[in-house]
Parts: C-alpha cells; sequence; structure tokens
C-alpha cells in the first residue's frame, strides 16, 4: 500500500491550475491581437479580396467550413456535457470492456490512482480471477488492507449446478468452480494466519453480480451468464458525499449487505473447515463440514494446540 495516498488529488488540483492558467494566457494574448487582426483584414486582406472573384469564392468556402467545424464543435460539447450529467448523476467514473494488454494496463492504472480504505468487501463466483490468481489486479491490495469480507458461490449448491448447467460441460465447469474455490480458501487462509480480520462466507444461488467495494468505490459486472464474466463490461461507481443517496454506488452497497447479512449463508471457519449457521441475532446455531476440503498442511502447521491459528512472525 504506498503512503502517499492523495498523490492524484493534488495532481489533479495542480492540473486544473495549469488549465486555468494557459486559458487565461490564451485569453489576454487574443485581447491584444484582436485590434492588429481586426485592422489587418479591414485594410489589406479585404480590399484584396473583394476585388478578386477566385479569392472571394475561397474565403467564402473557407469561412463556411468554418463555421461547420464550429457549429460540430459546439453540438458535441453539449452532447458531451448532456453524457457528462447523466454520469454525474448514475456516479459512474469508470467503464471498461475489453480484456486486452491496453485494457489490463489501465485497470492497473486505475486500482494503483484509487485512494483505497482499510477494507475490501468482495462478492464474485469463485474469486480465482478477482484476487487469487497472480496476476489478479486486487491480490495486491487484500495483502495490503487490513479488513476482508468474502462471499463467494458454494461450488456444491444446486445455485452451482443450475450456473454450471449453462455452460458446455457442466461437469467440467463444477470441478474447476471447486478447484478455484479452494485455491482462494487457500489464499484467505494465508491472510487470516497473517493476523488480518478475513470473513468469508458461501451463497448457494446462481451468481448475478460480481461486486467489489474500495472504500467509496464499488466495481461491478454482471456474470449471470454461460459466458464468463470476464466478456461483460466493468463499471466503477463512486460514493457521493455530498449526495450519498444519488448514484449506483448505494444500491449495490445495499444489495452487498442485504446478502451478507441473510442468515442463509453461512460462514466460513478457516481453523475447523466448517460452515457456521447463525440466527438473525448472531448466536450460532449449527456447523457442517465444508465439503471435499480439508486443511492444507502448510496452514495446519501453524496451527497452535489449543486450536487457533498461530501467526508468523
Amino acid at each position: 500500500m504506498r503512503l502517499a495516498l492523495h498523490t492524484p488529488d493534488a495532481w489533479n488540483a495542480l492540473r486544473h491550475l495549469l488549465v486555468h492558467t494557459l486559458v487565461t494566457l490564451l485569453a489576454v494574448g487574443f485581447a491584444f491581437t484582436l485590434p492588429e487582426l481586426a485592422r489587418y483584414i479591414l485594410y489589406q486582406w479585404w480590399p484584396a479580396v473583394q476585388d478578386d472573384s477566385q479569392l472571394l469564392l475561397l474565403t467564402e468556402i473557407v469561412f463556411a467550413g468554418v463555421l461547420v467545424l464550429l457549429f460540430n464543435a459546439l453540438t458535441l460539447t453539449l452532447e458531451y456535457r448532456r453524457k457528462a450529467r447523466i454520469n454525474t448523476l448514475a456516479a459512474l467514473v469508470h467503464a471498461r470492456e475489453h480484456r486486452g494488454w491496453l485494457s489490463r494496463l489501465a485497470g492497473r492504472s486505475l486500482v494503483r490512482d484509487v485512494p483505497w480504505k482499510r477494507d475490501v468487501m468482495v462478492m464474485a463466483v469463485t474469486g480465482y480471477d478477482t484476487f487469487t490468481a497472480q496476476d489478479a489486479e486486487l491480490r495486491r491490495l487484500l495483502e495490503a488492507c487490513y479488513e476482508i469480507r468474502v462471499m463467494l458461490m458454494n461450488p456444491y449448491s444446486d445455485g452451482a449446478r443450475s450456473h454450471a448447467a449453462s455452460r458446455g460441460n457442466p461437469e467440467e465447469t463444477l470441478a474447476d468452480y471447486r478447484n478455484e474455490l479452494e485455491t482462494s480458501i487457500d489464499f484467505l487462509a494465508r491472510l487470516h494466519a497473517s493476523g488480518k480480520k478475513v470473513s468469508l462466507k458461501l451463497y448457494s444461488e446462481a451468481p448475478f453480480w460480481k461486486l467489489v467495494f474500495t472504500g467509496e468505490h464499488a466495481w461491478v459486472r454482471y456474470c449471470h451468464d454461460n459466458h464468463g464474466a470476464q466478456v461483460f463490461p466493468e463499471y466503477v461507481f463512486a460514493l457521493q458525499p455530498d449526495k450519498p443517496m444519488r448514484g449506483f454506488f448505494p444500491a449495490f452497497y445495499t444489495y452487498f449487505l442485504n446478502q451478507w447479512n441473510d442468515q442463509r449463508h453461512p460462514e466460513y471457519n478457516f481453523e475447523s473447515n466448517e460452515l457456521i449457521y447463525r440466527n438473525k441475532g448472531g448466536q450460532e446455531i449449527r456447523r457442517e463440514p465444508f465439503p471435499s476440503r480439508q486443511l492444507p498442511l502448510a496452514l495446519a502447521a501453524d496451527v497452535a494446540p489449543d486450536g487457533a491459528m498461530g501467526i508468523p512472525g
């Protein structure tokens, strides 16, 4: 995690100052040159043009072209201002569609520039492409922050089987889901063992949204389809502190909190490899062993005799 979290804000302020200074200098320059330009047009250029029909025709064509460009520029400016107002109302600050190298570069740049907070919340399918893979954009972020709340799909649930049924090879897809979830749990368990506050819950429905909350930004991607989530556009919505109920950030944030607080979704216990179910008051009502999973040897070695996870030095 970088120490200079407010560097982008300082750079934006400096950029606005430079632009304002440049516009002021241009305005002053036009003001000083306008009298000389008007004198040249009235006393030198126009007398030469009015007696030359070809030069006069060329002047009219050029003038008509300039007017067309100016009107088009005005139309585009009004259209961009309209779209900017719409983006402001939606609180949309970034969107990307393709997963080429240029898109990944832009995504990593955005990840670096966002002023991250101490906590991150994620709702994904298996979490592998989101934060577990070595080239995942959020992997280093999760390694740097303190509190992590993650919701992933239970690959042994009916919802997972329904989601896999839309793929070409359901059994192979389910096996991939389970392997990727195992890898994600191992990664989160290592973070948990290092002293970070990590919470993991598993939901049983077919996934609909992939959500990542980083402070005041929500990263949203549609994933309820027989295609991979990467083929769909990704949108970034920001919380507007002066109008917190405007835009899509509060809607997706509320959706995540409702899913997180739903008692149907059990919490995974990293020490015992069990799913813990609680009632509305938060009291534990039962535990179930998580299917087909054993505590990794690398983590078992860190378990203290009393069952508590040891924190490496």
